[in-house]
């Protein structure tokens, strides 16, 4: 009919709730009697991947209160829930989380239960600021995600092939569940297929344990349904749960990452603040903007944005804050079909670590903006650690002794940021070199920062060899500094990488391929 608007309706689909058939009633009393029945017939020790948020919390609750029916006298297999702290979490998590263990290890004391939560922590060498400023490893990014392995897979995994090593076998409590993606659907129902038992899964990344995952046709919905209407068994609040996730506008949560097929967290408020597999951190963005108390996060989100360094267009580029060399000195050509933005030829060279003084522009930021956190936020974070005393002593002995950053610039860094004397360790005095001959040595160099940086690195050389009996390789680490530091500047190595191209008579990569070239090789 004319003059009239036709309005199309259309329905939004919703995830099927697990609980329509039976009740959730049925439906829970169903899962604990599973539960009981795989602990009492199985007597593997059960590891439960808890992370603070609402999947892994449901399944915490359903093992604890399925196991809590049972006689004293049969729960005798150990079970271990474990978290891991990345040492850079988002801090309000990171304190609720803590919380929520000390309540389980007391609970469980009281209630006689065979149940004992770990918070894990990744060795100091392999910590994000380590690699960060120490090492100088850039800001992870889709492509070079190093943080994942290091700071949750290693630890975890650690844990977990331990608790094999003493048992023979191990039973893996993940809150995984089909509704979350379809990627995840996809990757359950893969492993579904090689079930040797009902309901356990081989972990194919863990020889020796067997996946388990009690709530994985369960729909979002079912889960805050379940942890709103059953107490927790622990002592711990639900209702702090949701305000929590109330608290950002994005849903979703870390799970225990035991592989790297896991995707990142870094938009939700279980991942790190430090997060740069994401355009920006929303959760924690939607936290302070939700709730004028928090504001002392914002120097936390501004360090974050400033990792992430991008050019006018949005896309990635620290080329500029990044040495031309790899980590180990190799050069490595990339080919495109197009010259990179500012570039006038399709080969670049692919950046190594962060350059001297972004590393340590990165250290003084970090030190700056814990003192503002302490300053701003609440009694709870007024000693607040976003770096350890421990990495800070490891990150300068990897400046010093392995960089041959000799002039020991990050004790004097910490004194002009916080005014006081640094407390850590001191390094060997063959180590470092007081500023008096730094200065000299630079007024030799004059600009040339390359040829400074190589004669440094050489003098290095020989004061860690020359406390030695046997020297052997001395003659073979100075060559190799001299070769790899060698190079006038960023061009001259583009150039001779070109040419040592033609000379090795090997072709063009295609597009979008790298080529490693060795200069001690030559």
């Amino acid at each position: 009919m004319s003059g009239q608007t036709t309005l199309e309706v259309t329905e939004v689909s919703r995830p099927r709730s697990a609980f329509t058939e039976k009740g959730m009633l049925q439906v829970i009393d169903e899962l604990k009697a599973e539960i009981r029945k795989l602990y009492v017939e199985d007597s593997s020790p059960i590891v439960i991947g808890w992370s603070g948020g609402k999947d892994s919390t449901a399944c915490l609750q359903l093992v604890w209160t399925a196991i809590a029916e049972l006689p004293e006298e049969d729960r005798k297999t150990p079970i271990h829930v474990i978290t891991t702290d990345t040492m850079v979490e988002n801090p309000v998590v990171s304190a609720y989380v803590s919380g929520q263990l000390d309540k389980m290890n007391e609970a469980a004391r009281e209630q006689g239960m065979p149940i004992e939560a770990h918070k894990l922590v990744p060795p100091v060498k392999d910590r994000f600021w380590t690699c960060l400023i120490g090492r100088g490893y850039a800001a992870p990014r889709p492509m070079f995600r190093w943080c994942t392995d290091r700071l949750k897979i290693k630890p975890s995994n650690r844990f977990i092939r331990d608790v094999i090593s003493k048992a023979g076998e191990a039973i893996l409590v993940l809150g995984t569940r089909k509704a979350e993606s379809a990627a995840r659907a996809r990757t359950m129902e893969k492993h579904e297929a090689g079930r040797a038992r009902d309901r356990l899964s081989p972990n194919g990344s863990l020889p020796g344990s067997l996946v388990y995952s009690p709530i994985e046709s369960w729909s979002n919905d079912d889960v805050w349904v379940y942890l709103m209407q059953v107490p927790s068994p622990f002592g711990g609040r639900n209702h702090d749960l949701l305000t929590l996730y109330s608290g950002a506008t994005e849903d979703g949560e870390c799970p225990l990452v035991v592989d790297e097929s896991t995707p990142s967290c870094g938009d939700s408020r279980f991942g790190c603040w430090t997060c740069t597999m994401v355009d920006q951190d929303k959760s924690m963005k939607a936290m302070v903007h939700n709730d004028d108390a928090k504001e002392w996060l914002a120097p936390l989100i501004e360090l974050r944005d400033a990792l992430d360094v991008r050019n006018e267009d949005g896309d990635r580029d620290d080329y500029a804050l990044r040495d031309f060399r790899r980590m180990d000195g190799r050069i490595q050509l990339f080919h495109s079909e197009e010259p990179a933005p500012g570039q006038s030829q399709r080969e670049t060279l692919v950046p190594g670590p962060y350059l001297q003084h972004v590393r340590e522009d990165w250290l003084r930021r970090v030190l700056e903006a814990q003192i503002q956190v302490r300053k701003l936020g609440p009694p709870e974070v007024a000693n607040i650690e976003l770096i350890s005393l421990e990495e800070l002593d490891f990150i300068r002995k990897i400046w010093v002794e392995d960089k041959h950053e000799f002039e020991d610039r990050l004790p004097v860094i910490y004194e002009e940021v916080t005014g006081e004397t640094y407390p850590g360790n001191t390094v060997d005095d063959d180590m470092a070199l007081n500023s008096e001959c730094v200065e000299i040595l630079r007024d030799i160099c004059g600009e040339d920062e390359e040829h400074f940086r190589m004669v440094r690195e050489m003098l290095s050389i020989e004061r860690q060899e020359r406390s030695k009996l046997r020297r052997n390789g001395i003659l073979d680490r100075l060559e190799r500094s001299l070769v790899t530091g060698g190079f006038e500047n960023q061009d001259d190595a583009l150039e001779w990488a070109l040419n040592r191209r033609k000379t090795l008579s090997t072709d063009r990569p295609a597009e979008g391929e790298q080529q490693v070239l060795d200069p001690t090789l030559a």
